[in-house]
């Protein structure tokens, strides 16, 4: 059976991280469960532009509406193997931190911490506040892990595109689907981790 996983993109900026996550996790033969917010649409368009919400659609099994709260990824009875919020906005954290289940996206991911399945949070915000440091650690504290988009600047990057695609892979492979696919440290190549 393929293994189904749910991807939410909220507003952040950052919207390449949720192309590259799509695309990653089709390359380790996951169904895309795709649940995007008003404000995705709207950064997908204006960082990438306009054809990027189609081109991210292509890559989904299934596009759920963030207004459907009856959707089946709303449940704890449809299995998925896990979640990616991909940007997550500071606004997505806090409503998973403190469970306000307003919208698909975040009652998604409460599903995900009841069920107690993987939830990763590539939150995108800088500098933080306090505000949002206490919300990363209520969400680890109920098993979300939150993985910032930290570049691996070691591996020596030559483009963006090279940046997101790592990211992407690291945050797909805390999904444990298949082999990993981001590019690991090699001691032989002279950089640092």
């Amino acid at each position: 059976m393929t293994a189904r996983v749910i991807l939410g993109v909220s507003g952040a900026s950052g919207a390449a991280l949720a192309l590259d996550c799509a695309r990653a996790l089709k390359s380790a033969g996951a169904a895309v469960e795709l649940v995007l917010s008003a404000m995705a649409e709207r950064t997908l368009s204006l960082e990438i532009g306009p054809t990027a919400r189609d081109e991210l659609v292509a890559l989904a099994d299934r596009l759920h509406p963030v207004i459907d709260l009856g959707a089946a990824i709303a449940s704890g009875s449809f299995p998925v193997r896990g979640m990616i919020v991909a940007p997550c906005s500071m606004r997505s954290l806090a409503a998973i931190a403190h469970g306000l289940d307003d919208n698909l996206l975040t009652r998604a991911a409460s599903v995900q911490l009841k069920e107690r399945r993987p939830l990763v949070l590539l939150a995108r915000e800088a500098p933080l506040t306090l505000a949002h440091l206490r919300n990363m650690t209520a969400a680890t504290e109920m098993g979300a892990v939150v993985m910032p988009p930290v570049p691996a600047f070691y591996l020596r990057p030559d483009t963006t595109a090279q940046i997101t695609a790592q990211i992407a892979a690291r945050a797909v492979d805390l999904l444990h689907l298949a082999d990993p696919q981001a590019r690991a440290w090699d001691p032989t190549e002279g950089t640092a981790p």
